[in-house]
């Protein structure tokens, strides 16, 4: 990842209070290991940081995805309706997208979820195959944006 690339995902998480700062790094660093060719896809959307894993260099070859809330971590299974889901874990009701709302970064680790995750990669294993080395690709920031941290309950 190119220095400056590096420097402004860090930025956008840096935003974010350091317990979700730090959530939001380990869940990446996670799926960069599973994912560790293609490319990460980085949008500093309205609601979320969301981070793409995906064979090209376009949204449409996304499978997987992270989203930093300002309270949580959603893993994104971006064709997720028809996954084999045995124990539930996978929440929605869209037409194709279905999540996994993380409790915390180990929860990538769990049975069901690498589980879930060989699944939604596998399709596109050739063509992850054939995909250079990782590249992080910043696709958008968006002009006005919620804050990163949480505002206090009460």
């Amino acid at each position: 990842m190119p220095d400056a690339t590096a420097a402004q995902v860090d930025a956008f998480i840096a935003r974010y209070t350091p317990d979700m700062a730090a959530a939001i790094t380990a869940c990446r660093r996670r799926l960069r290991e599973r994912v560790p060719r293609g490319f990460e896809l980085v949008y500093d959307n309205y609601n979320a940081l969301a981070i793409g894993y995906a064979w090209a260099d376009k949204a449409s070859a996304s499978l997987v995805s992270i989203a930093g809330y300002p309270r949580w971590v959603t893993l994104f299974f971006l064709y997720g309706k028809g996954l084999p889901d045995p124990e539930g874990l996978l929440e929605g009701e869209g037409v194709r997208v279905r999540s996994i709302r993380l409790k915390s970064p180990e929860d990538l680790d769990r049975p069901a979820v690498r589980r879930l995750l060989e699944l939604a990669l596998a399709p596109h294993e050739v063509d992850f195959a054939a995909a250079p080395p990782l590249q992080t690709v910043v696709k958008s920031i968006a002009a006005r944006q919620r804050d990163r941290r949480p505002l206090p309950r009460g």
